[in-house]
């Protein structure tokens, strides 16, 4: 017996479908790609795509149950620096 595909959840959403399940805009989605500040990616067959587990595991880093916890660990969407290297100086 074959289960009926229509009743089956999507398992990999397209970044318009992935922004809207989260709640942001394809837009800042397409930055956290950029900066790899967001949830896991795939390229399939050029297609740029998010399984919905991923997108699940991606929004729950960033929560907290008060003001006064310490932020979660989703960064803002914009490229993040490194802790700067130390500078080597030679001796002349």
């Amino acid at each position: 017996m074959r289960p009926d595909l229509a009743v089956l959840p999507p398992r990999f959403l397209r970044t318009k479908e992935a922004a809207e399940f989260l709640s942001l805009s394809a837009r800042t989605l397409e930055k956290h790609r950029t900066y790899g500040t967001g949830p896991a990616y795939k390229k399939l067959g050029g297609r740029v795509v998010y399984a919905v587990d991923d997108l699940q595991a991606w929004a729950e880093r960033g929560a907290v149950t008060s003001t006064s916890d310490p932020r979660g660990s989703v960064l803002p969407a914009k490229r993040q620096t490194s802790p700067a290297a130390p500078q080597v100086r030679y001796a002349r």
